[in-house]
Parts: structure tokens; sequence; C-alpha cells
């Protein structure tokens, strides 16, 4: 459980940080526009902080943690979102510097696909939890 603490705060923390880096690094390069970047902040405190409260509250109340394969859930979970915020952080800083970095696509495609499958997953864990629950 103290797993899900560690993780939402850190996501907390990581969250304010990118929240900051967005206003600082468009206020520097004098950058107007429209960029992913805005987002990063905003995916970090709901995928990031409020969903491992949500898992934390689950796993009190259904025991996720006695699932055999709820740490490869985690990380399979984790991986995702740290790829796709990274993608998300590295498309919004070449977009307020003006260039392009060519793969990003899949990367982002691939973290999307990560996220999708532990999403499942979990559905499916807490669904055994619910079912063995005493």
């Amino acid at each position: 459980m103290k797993k899900y603490f560690y993780a939402s705060f850190t996501y907390l923390i990581l969250g304010l940080i990118a929240g900051i880096f967005y206003r600082e690094l468009t206020k520097m390069s004098n950058f107007t526009g429209e960029t992913v970047l805005s987002g990063v902040h905003t995916h970090l405190l709901v995928l990031g902080f409020i969903f491992f409260l949500v898992i934390l509250l689950l796993d009190k109340s259904f025991q996720l943690s006695q699932l055999r394969s709820v740490k490869a859930w985690f990380v399979t979970y984790q991986v995702g979102l740290v790829t796709m915020t990274a993608t998300m952080v590295a498309r919004g800083v070449a977009q307020v510097k003006g260039f392009d970095i060519a793969g990003l696509n899949h990367m982002a495609g691939l973290s999307h696909t990560l996220l999708a499958i532990a999403l499942i997953w979990l559905m499916v864990l807490l669904g055994k939890a619910i079912k063995t629950e005493k």
C-alpha cells in the first residue's frame, strides 16, 4: 500500500513541476501559441496523483496488493505513464522551440497502448479482488 502513496506523492510533485516548467519555458521563449506542454501538468496530476490515491483506497478495501500479478500491472502502468509524459514533454518543447522530432508519434502510440492494457488489466484485477472478498 505504501508504494501507491509514494507513487501518488511523486506524481503530485512532478505535476506541479510540469506546470511551472510549462509557464517558465513559454515565458522565456516568448511563445504564445498552443503546445502539448500545457497538458503535461494535468496528465500527471490526474493519471498519476489522483489515480494512485484511488488505487490506494481500492487496495485498502479489496487488498489488491495480495493478487499475484499486481506488481507486473504496477510496472506496466508506470512505464506507460512515464513514456507518455516524456513524449508529451519532448513534443511540447519541440513546439515551443520550433522543430519536430521524428518517431515521436510511435512512442506516443506505444505509451497509450501500454496505458490501455494497464487499465483493462486493473479492471480484471479489481474484478478478481471483489470476487474473492470475504
